[in-house]
């Protein structure tokens, strides 16, 4: 037998779900983001298949979201609770199929690990689990490590099974814009693009040196092998543990004065305190994230003296980043994110693995 990891996607997560509930939506463009609400300041989280093809997808502004969306279109708010109960009872389906380690990378996300010579019959006996268990689809990357099982899903979607490996690696990414790998955001395109590398395969067969140059002794070797699609193969089923919380506001009304902005920061660490304390676990560092009307975003962060289980310390440390904000801007969202110190490394059963994304 070989060892193989799957990649589990759900489709359309948040929208299968909502539609799931309201069974009337099926085929209709369906916008889930803020309160519902396209006339409030919110983005999208998810956009069903129908609403995707008419441009609308993860991210943009409502309001943009309602002037592309046919009249048919429905919006809906964001239910956290029944996408979090949804995201459990998919994955304590796929862990009770025999033989699989899961290790969960978000709530609509995972991988298996199994030892098959047939890793496609995996896939499609979780699908089937999955469907009966809940009435979600989802699809499956089959990989010979995470990075190719995670790329393959994107070839199997909607409800399909990929295979993707050293083998056929090539074949099929070789001549894929290295923006298609997972990893590579717009940044990291632009800056490889500058070095004339905009292919999977001139990620390949540039010159490891040069990348270490511009990105560094560890990200330089990383992107490199990236473009062989080489990375972790190891599933780890070691339970998640949070790094930080966040509060995150998007005004109805711009924030006008420093008075307004220092009572929001106020608000926002505050809460994001509470959902450390409830962890037990002491705060280590405070960022702030700020977008000034229009719609410029900017993110500070600054580590506290010591660690603290203090209300008080989160919430200087972070009207202090909000002292250097620009006060002749008006801000139309703020958000708190408080990190935290990881459990000790001597206890297994709290042992944080290392995730291939934030």
């Amino acid at each position: 037998m070989a060892a193989w990891v799957l990649h589990v996607d759900m489709d359309q997560f948040i929208a299968a779900v909502e539609v799931l509930r309201r069974p009337e939506l099926a085929g209709v463009p369906v916008i889930v983001g803020g309160r519902g609400d396209p006339t409030e300041r919110a983005v999208v989280s998810t956009a069903s298949y129908e609403a995707r093809a008419f441009g609308i997808g993860s991210g943009m502004p409502l309001k943009i979201a309602a002037r592309k969306a046919p009249p048919e279109a429905v919006f809906l708010p964001v239910d956290h609770a029944a996408y979090e109960q949804a995201s459990a009872d998919v994955m304590q389906t796929l862990r009770e199929i025999p033989g699989v380690v899961l290790e969960v990378i978000g709530w609509d996300e995972c991988f298996l690990g199994i030892d098959v010579d047939d890793p496609e019959s995996v896939a499609r006996a979780a699908q089937a689990a999955v469907l009966e268990a809940t009435g979600l689809h989802c699809s499956v990357g089959v990989g010979d490590n995470k990075i190719r099982a995670k790329i393959a899903t994107e070839f199997g979607k909607p409800r399909g099974v990929f295979r993707l490996t050293a083998e056929n690696w090539f074949d099929v990414m070789g001549e894929k814009s290295t923006r298609d790998l997972w990893g590579v955001g717009p940044k990291v395109h632009k800056r490889l693009a500058s070095h004339g590398i905009d292919t999977v395969r001139q990620l390949a067969d540039a010159d490891e040196q040069e990348l270490i140059a511009e990105f560094g002794p560890r990200m330089g070797v990383w992107y490199h092998g990236l473009g062989s699609g080489l990375g972790p193969a190891t599933v780890d089923d070691t339970p998640w543990v949070a790094r930080s919380h966040s509060r995150e506001t998007t005004y109805q009304q711009n924030l006008t004065t420093p008075d307004q902005v220092a009572d929001a920061v106020v608000e926002l660490a505050s809460q994001a305190f509470e959902d450390c304390r409830a962890e037990g676990r002491p705060v280590i560092r405070v960022h702030l994230k700020v977008r000034y009307a229009p719609f410029e975003t900017k993110t500070f962060g600054r580590k506290l003296a010591a660690p603290t289980t203090e209300r008080e310390d989160v919430v200087s440390a972070a009207l202090a980043l909000a002292a250097a904000l620009d006060a002749q801007r008006e801000v139309r969202l703020l958000g708190v994110r408080a990190e935290m110190s990881m459990p000790a490394e001597g206890d297994p059963a709290e042992r944080t693995p290392v995730r291939g994304r934030l």
